[in-house]
């Protein structure tokens, strides 16, 4: 898992993290999230074996649930990311219907 420079890792922090820390905190969850689920999908693509095939490719997924649910939670501390959210998804739903013609803005 990447640190990215989380000053916690292996340690309980001396204090209770701020919503500004905390928000930062998750960012890194999630990054680890992601990270584990690259390293799997690496390890699927190196094996012909379908048992392990199978396993990690569930693995994977319950880390992409894993990403969604750290994502809601931090739109629902700090709201305003969810705007930011909508907005990256409302570009690429009107570049999707320009047929990716039109150079993002």
């Amino acid at each position: 898992m990447a640190l990215l420079g989380d000053p916690f890792v292996g340690n309980i922090p001396p204090k209770k993290l701020n919503q500004a820390e905390l928000l930062q905190a998750l960012r890194v969850d999630m990054a680890n999230e992601l990270e584990a689920i690259i390293g799997y999908e690496t390890h699927v693509q190196a094996t012909d074996d379908e048992r392990v095939k199978k396993i990690l490719t569930h693995i994977a997924n319950e880390e992409r649930r894993h990403v969604g649910e750290l994502q809601q939670l931090m739109m629902m501390l700090d709201p305003g990311q969810e705007d930011y959210v909508q907005q990256g998804v409302q570009k690429i739903q009107d570049q999707q219907a320009q047929n990716f013609q039109q150079p993002l803005q």
